[in-house]
């Protein structure tokens, strides 16, 4: 494997370290509304600001990761993430607080833009280790992977080290300080040429318009019933904290499952089938768990709701990977994602406040549901049809792809089944070709059968 071409296991621990704080957002804002003489809307904003500083990382970084360099960018944002949540999880100034919590979602956001950035270009490039071949959307699904187990533990070990607001900030910094190893692996990824030299633009402006924009409603909606998750369990389902815990665990649990079937499946259903099909089912879920009013119905909207979830992101995490193989397209939308992410706390606070949880519910899945025909849409236009067998046909005859592997073709020439189907590219000639007269008779001595014979031109 070339040194240039950034290695995938150091990605999926900065991906782990970068998402981790937005995985435990529901403890998180519980703890922080039980802990600190803070109201329920409060302690959501300070989830938010905690996410914003999140979002701006990767605004802000997005066009500078191959300057800066990824290992420093990378290091950076590990120590800038322990320090902050370090900070918040220590103090019970509310202002120190909401400073350290803005600067660990700054530097988890980091982490998070050089891992993004890494692992579009394994999309371009596909990284070769001994025992596999890696590319973006497996990278992605196993960053998932790692972060919900993570979670999942958390989750479970939370309610058994006593009250108060530290015990998840201090998780996030432990885990920020435990990845710092792994930047030592990471290497730069191999340039594009792709692009003609000195062009800038960014290629499938508007399907990465039309993505980030759907991404920033689709994270909102998610992230404001996950932001009040744990409030609806105790409050609405008459939950204890501990079993509320062991909900959230099992449903991570699930969302594990559900990772493991998207890794498993890659590109063979394409990707416009599970971002709409999947939105469309976890508006569902999103409506069924905010009006539980026990034990079942909350715990089966959320399993549900977590299975579906991390399936469905991996999806659009490689669809932006796809978009650009520099990886600006998989920073920004993931930057909007972490915008939506943001803004989904104070949104779930306030709509709960306001028209209570139920009312809440319907709003959010409405959204899901408005987004999710174009988020199907640029999935279609930019990720193409799956390659399945009989997908791709010459006319009248047999499946290409089957007709190619039946064939002693070079290794490496036939697709895979299940791969994207290739772009057809139209070639406009200036003048026609006009084909050659030929006349065809019978051989004569020393001219071989078929060849052109006399009077030929």
């Amino acid at each position: 494997m070339s040194p240039r071409i950034a290695q995938p296991w150091p990605l999926v621990a900065l991906f782990t370290a970068g998402y981790l704080a937005s995985y435990l957002l529901p403890t998180t804002v519980g703890r922080l509304d039980a802990g600190l003489p803070l109201s329920a809307t409060e302690a959501g904003s300070i989830g938010s600001a905690l996410l914003l500083g999140s979002a701006s990382a990767g605004f802000l970084l997005a066009a500078h990761v191959h300057r800066i360099g990824h290992r420093r960018l990378a290091r950076a944002g590990l120590l800038l993430a322990a320090a902050g949540y370090g900070t918040a999880a220590l103090s019970h100034s509310i202002p120190v607080v909401v400073a350290g919590a803005v600067a660990g979602g700054f530097g988890s956001g980091t982490a998070t833009t050089v891992a993004a950035t890494g692992i579009a270009a394994l999309g371009a490039s596909p990284a070769r280790t001994k025992s596999r071949v890696w590319d973006a959307h497996q990278a992605s699904t196993l960053g998932l992977l790692s972060v919900s187990a993570l979670a999942g533990a958390i989750y479970l070990t939370v309610p058994h080290l006593g009250p108060g607001h530290g015990v998840p900030l201090a998780a996030i910094a432990l885990t920020a300080l435990l990845v710092w190893p792994a930047t030592g692996r990471l290497a730069s990824p191999a340039p594009v040429t792709t692009a003609p030299r000195g062009t800038g633009r960014l290629p499938h402006r508007g399907s990465g318009l039309v993505l980030s924009a759907g991404i920033l409603c689709w994270s909102l909606a998610q992230n404001s019933l996950w932001g009040v998750s744990g409030r609806i369990g105790l409050t609405q389902a008459h939950l204890t904290e501990v079993t509320v815990g062991a909900v959230f665990a099992a449903a991570l649990g699930a969302g594990l499952l559900g990772v493991i079937g998207a890794g498993t499946l890659g590109p063979r259903l394409g990707r416009a089938l599970p971002v709409g099909a999947g939105t469309v089912l976890i508006a569902g879920c999103i409506a069924l768990s905010a009006s539980a009013t026990g034990l079942g119905t909350f715990a089966t909207g959320e399993i549900a709701w977590n299975t579906l979830y991390p399936i469905v992101l991996s999806y659009l995490i490689g669809l932006a990977a796809s978009l650009d193989a520099r990886g600006r397209w998989a920073v920004l939308v993931g930057s909007a994602s972490s915008l939506g992410t943001a803004a989904g706390p104070l949104t779930g606070s306030v709509l709960a406040a306001r028209a209570g949880f139920p009312a809440m519910g319907a709003i959010l899945a409405a959204g899901l549901l408005a987004i999710a025909l174009p988020l199907a849409a640029v999935a279609l236009h930019t990720g193409g049809r799956p390659l399945l067998p009989g997908a791709v046909r010459r006319r009248g005859g047999t499946a290409a792809a089957l007709v190619a592997a039946s064939t002693a073709g070079p290794a490496g020439a036939v697709p895979q089944v299940g791969a994207p189907e290739q772009s057809v590219v139209e070639i406009t000639l200036d003048h026609p070709v006009v084909p050659a007269r030929q006349t065809y008779g019978t051989a004569g001595p020393g001219q071989a059968t078929g060849a052109p014979g006399p009077g030929t031109p």
